[in-house]
């Protein structure tokens, strides 16, 4: 009996000293905030983390897709700039990655996983077929991406550098920085939505 309120008192007086302890050093934190003061605007420091957070779907078709990988990789390591987080899900990203050829056919399933796609929602083009057809001037391949979604950043190169995916990245991080007007997207209507 005596040894058990003697192991109450004790742990009455050592919760006791732990509650001064949290009250002190919240004290100290208290007195610490008020000699420095950081200010910003709210739209600057949700515009940092946007662009320090990406979460890329790479939508890779071809030889691009190889390139995509290797930036990916511990070499060029884009988790550097914050954009380490693959997704496979249009639900979970807001970077789609188009790397490679866009045929016809393949379209109207870009559109859609666009459409799934978390606002706001950035695209890089990557690579002369994705941009522009590349060397397929033919019936069954898409003149570029930007004909059915809006592209914000176009990597040049047939595969391009990863040095170049990675300026690519910067530059998209810089235009979201910046607030860069994108009326491209703003003015953007599905191609396959019936009128």
């Amino acid at each position: 009996m005596a040894s058990d309120s003697l192991s109450s008192g004790a742990l009455s007086s050592t919760q006791n000293s732990s509650a001064s302890n949290m009250a002190l050093g919240t004290q100290a934190a208290d007195d610490m905030s008020r000699s420095f003061a950081m200010t910003s605007k709210l739209d600057a420091v949700i515009a940092w983390g946007r662009r320090n957070s990406m979460w890329p779907l790479p939508y890779g078709t071809a030889c691009c897709g190889i390139e995509l990988m290797s930036v990916m990789g511990p070499r060029y390591d884009l988790a550097r700039f914050g954009a380490e987080v693959v997704r496979f899900s249009p639900r979970q990203s807001d970077l789609l990655v188009v790397a490679g050829t866009i045929t016809e056919k393949m379209a109207p399933i870009l559109v859609r996983i666009y459409e799934q796609m978390l606002e706001p929602k950035y695209v890089i083009s990557m690579g002369a077929c994705a941009s522009s057809g590349g060397f397929y001037r033919a019936y069954h391949v898409l003149q570029g991406a930007d004909k059915v979604i809006p592209v914000d950043v176009y990597v040049p190169g047939c595969p391009p550098t990863p040095e170049a995916v990675l300026d690519g990245i910067m530059t998209l991080q810089k235009m979201i920085k910046d607030h860069t007007p994108r009326p491209w997207k703003d003015n953007w209507k599905n191609p396959y939505e019936q009128a």
